[in-house]
């Protein structure tokens, strides 16, 4: 996994939500929803789907992917790391 993604994503997740904390805070594994997660509601993922596409042309349109995807800063790598792999010629 790449250092400098996963920490260019940590940036823009923080930047993107105007948490208020420092990037390096959020742990790779930590949850953004649900109980024991940074508390993130569905206005916040809607904001995370719209910066990723931005960001990494990586288009969400699907609720159950979105949930998938969006579960950590882990799983939100993964997919950026899928979607430029199958960008790649």
């Amino acid at each position: 996994m790449q250092m400098a993604l996963k920490d260019r994503i940590k940036g823009l997740i923080v930047e993107t939500l105007m948490l208020q904390m420092n990037p390096n805070e959020l742990k790779e594994e930590q949850t953004l929803f649900g109980p024991s997660s940074l508390g993130l509601d569905s206005v916040d993922a809607l904001q995370l789907v719209v910066m990723l596409d931005k960001h990494f042309g990586l288009k969400i349109s699907d609720s159950n992917v979105a949930r998938e995807i969006l579960q950590s800063v882990g799983t939100i790598t993964l997919a950026v790391e899928k979607h430029e792999a199958a960008k790649k010629p």
